[in-house]
């Protein structure tokens, strides 16, 4: 039975909302890959600082503005309750939006959203909230964290509210993932992953990025390395996939280390990307041959976005650049800044386009950035925002209708489509909806379908509506493909008793018979489990696995995860043989247990939120404490302080941190100029509320907005210049500043 429906067709216009003219949007100076449309589908007036989205139900996509954000080279007001979540709809069905309705407002700095169980997930920090959603408007908000992201610097919180496969919601700069059961809203550790925007494959790995590396991401399924707590993997996970960094813009960038050797050419052209963001593992099921699973990724400083090609080993991932030279998209327009990338209903790729000139946050700006801007004033460019839309050429995509108004068995055959948002979509209704009613056509479909992913998807719905038993599993696992098998044998683990164990050994034998790297990978995750179930009937095939992969790190790390407890079996059996090629696998077991012993476990057990940036921490105590003399652009104000801008005091750690404790009296030079202020700087040292860590936070603010040798000054280290007075007992003067620095050699 196939669904083909108008999507974001509405039975209602909305009485409250202002209709606009759909403003026309030149998208002269894009290039986009041959074979391809680019069209913009939303666009200011109806939006600004667009930084995420989602669809809902309808097929009608739900944008978070960050419109507080970088207003001005200082980020003034950054901390007003500007933002908010609008939803969008093309009335008239021409395939642009017309209409913006305002879902919530008066939101501070708001970042991430997901329509889950019904209703709206959203982060605005430091909350994460859930809120129903009812006749278009938000209803029984509650918190479900109330430390997802700590205060301080947007592009150091956590982001992305990413739904995979196995019914856990994952994010970007966060070690901790969500799911709700039986109404209750349960939060666990995970692999810290990291920057800004995370994705997942069809089988359900992960991959993300940070600034100079556009390309991360998990060799496994999400916390298969991170059972043991005493063990931290580094070879399966946080890895980067691909070591080609080259950006290929259109024209010359202006970025925040432009002046660092390397980062531009000769003719200003970005070299290497340096502000990562948003990224896709394109599963729209519509794009031509060789896109499906690409990873595309968004370089909004290069006003591109990059297309790479997965390559799967069976253990590991990697990946290259589609091509050399050129860019799947690239824009002259300065304002392209894209932040984010969706699948959507239609199977096409949606981008978020910020479109604002100043990108990065004060908190890291440096004074090459601000004096270039003089000129170009990219901070000038506000209030603007826009969704892009990728589709192939003379191509009519089918839609679907509102998933709210389809049955049990219309979902099910949605887990057959090739979208893969469409897939993840139904099998989220089927379980938030309890539809266990279908339980026969999901075991059906798990057993017979010709897809691999749509069985995938079944095992999942399955396991998401506590339907799955061991017998089918141990069915589905001999009938299927490698991918689906070790799918099987990841859930099969819950079953893991004595009862089961004979039944799992022979299956296990099987598995082993094919050979096969995948099935291995997830056997070796797994067998650990089994074997403290019964150590005679497992060992062996424990043993087999070991031996199968000794070269192979990511095989070690999930045997040693898996063992967690039981590691001194393997670990004595492997030293009494004595082989040399088992020593990687002996030292990491060693190492197991010895931090089992000292009570030390992997830091993500052990942190509960993520800390502010320093940076983000020393610009808020700068603009409390001394913008009010220096200025907030470090220009300093004439009679009162000298300028921090490209001063040489400021470009010296050390020298800084005693000014910064102990104060400065008498006259001061700053490049050549001499600065004679009547009255003397007090220094923080007598202020009992500033701690070292204060004062570490400020230094990193000031050297890297004011210099550009950006350099820190270690807690411990701001201890040891508490100790060093100067020869009055007050301020220190200019001369003892720089006998000092002559001393220590700075």
């Amino acid at each position: 039975m196939r669904f083909i429906f108008s999507a974001f067709l509405l039975s209602f216009l909305f009485s409250c909302q202002t209709s606009f003219d759909e403003p026309v949007i030149s998208l002269e100076g894009y290039q986009i890959e041959d074979g391809f449309e680019l069209s913009v589908i939303a666009s200011e007036p109806l939006l600004r600082a667009p930084v995420a989205m989602d669809f809902d139900a309808k097929g009608r996509m739900w944008v978070a503005e960050m419109t507080g954000y970088m207003n001005d080279m200082q980020g003034s007001d950054e901390d007003k309750p500007v933002g908010s979540i609008k939803i969008l709809q093309d009335l008239d069905n021409d395939g642009v939006v017309d209409h913006a309705k305002i879902f919530l407002d008066g939101l501070v700095m708001p970042r991430a959203l997901a329509h889950v169980y019904g209703g709206l997930l959203y982060a605005e920090p430091p909350f994460l909230y859930f809120v129903d959603i009812e006749d278009d408007k938000p209803a029984n908000r509650i918190v479900v964290d109330s430390i997802y992201a700590a205060d301080g610097n947007p592009e150091h919180q956590p982001n992305g509210l990413l739904l995979n496969i196995d019914n856990w919601i994952y994010n970007a700069k966060s070690n901790f993932r969500y799911q709700r059961k039986d109404g209750v809203w349960i939060k666990e550790p995970t692999t810290f992953r990291g920057q800004w925007g995370i994705t997942n494959d069809d089988f359900g790995r992960l991959y993300y990025n940070d600034n100079s590396r556009q390309l991360l991401g998990d060799h496994v399924l999400p916390n298969r390395l991170i059972r043991n707590k005493h063990f931290t993997p580094k070879a399966g996970v946080n890895q980067m996939l691909t070591k080609d960094q080259r950006v290929y813009p259109l024209q010359a960038t202006l970025v925040n280390r432009g002046y660092s050797k390397g980062v531009l050419n000769a003719d200003s052209i970005l070299v290497n990307t340096t502000a990562a963001a948003g990224l896709l593992v394109y599963r729209g099921g519509i794009f031509p041959e060789g896109y499906d699973q690409n990873v595309f990724v968004s370089i909004p400083e290069g006003n591109l976005i990059k297309r790479n090609i997965l390559n799967f080993t069976g253990s590991s991932t990697s990946a290259k650049q589609a091509w050399e030279g050129k860019e799947f998209l690239a824009s002259t327009d300065i304002g392209f800044r894209p932040v984010n990338l969706n699948n959507g209903p239609d199977g096409s790729l949606y981008i978020v386009d910020m479109h604002r000139g100043m990108i990065g946050h004060h908190a890291y700006l440096s004074p090459y950035l601000k004096k270039k801007n003089e000129k170009i004033r990219l901070d000038t460019i506000l209030n603007y925002g826009r969704i892009l839309k990728v589709k192939q050429s003379d191509f009519v995509a089918e839609t679907i209708a509102d998933f709210d108004a389809l049955n049990g068995d219309d979902l099910v055959q949605l887990l057959k489509y090739q979208n893969g948002w469409v897939r993840n979509r139904a099998q989220h209704y089927l379980i938030f909806k309890e539809k266990k009613e279908v339980l026969p056509e999901l075991k059906e479909l798990a057993l017979t379908a010709e897809n691999s992913w749509s069985k995938i998807h079944a095992l999942h719905t399955l396991d998401g509506l506590g339907l799955l038993d061991f017998n089918f599993l141990v069915e589905v696992i001999h009938s299927s493909p490698a991918r689906v098998a070790a799918q099987g044998i990841v859930l099969l683990e819950q079953f893991a008793s004595e009862e089961n164990a004979e039944t799992a050994a022979a299956l296990f034998e099987y598995i082993l018979g094919r050979n096969d790297t995948t099935t291995d990978l997830y056997l070796s995750s797994s067998i650990g489990v089994w074997t403290k179930i019964s150590i005679e009937t497992f060992f062996p095939q424990l043993m087999e696995l070991i031996n199968r992969h000794k070269a192979d790190v990511v095989f070690q790390e999930a045997l040693v995860s898996g063992l967690s407890n039981s590691e001194l079996l393997p670990l004595n059996f492997l030293k009494d043989l004595s082989i040399p090629d088992h020593k990687q696998l002996i030292d990491q077991l060693e190492k197991s247990l010895k931090n089992q012993k000292d009570e030390l476990t992997n830091v993500i057990f052990r942190r509960k939120s993520l800390a502010e940036d320093n940076r983000t921490a020393g610009a808020k105590m700068y603009f409390q404490i001394c913008a009010s003399c220096h200025g907030a652009n470090g220009e300093g104000i004439q009679g009162l302080a000298p300028p921090l801008q490209g001063s040489e005091h400021v470009a010296d750690p050390e020298r800084l941190g005693l000014i910064v404790l102990h104060g400065l009296q008498g006259p001061i030079h700053v490049k050549g100029e001499r600065y004679d202020i009547n009255l003397a700087m007090p220094g923080l040292i007598r202020n009992e509320t500033i701690s070292d860590k204060n004062i570490s936070d400020i230094i990193a603010y000031v050297t890297n907005a004011f210099s550009d040798s950006p350099r820190g000054l270690k807690e411990e280290n701001v201890k040891e210049l508490r100790l060093l007075k100067a020869k009055s007992g007050a301020e220190y003067t200019e001369q003892e500043l720089l006998k000092f620095s002559k001393k220590t050699g700075s």
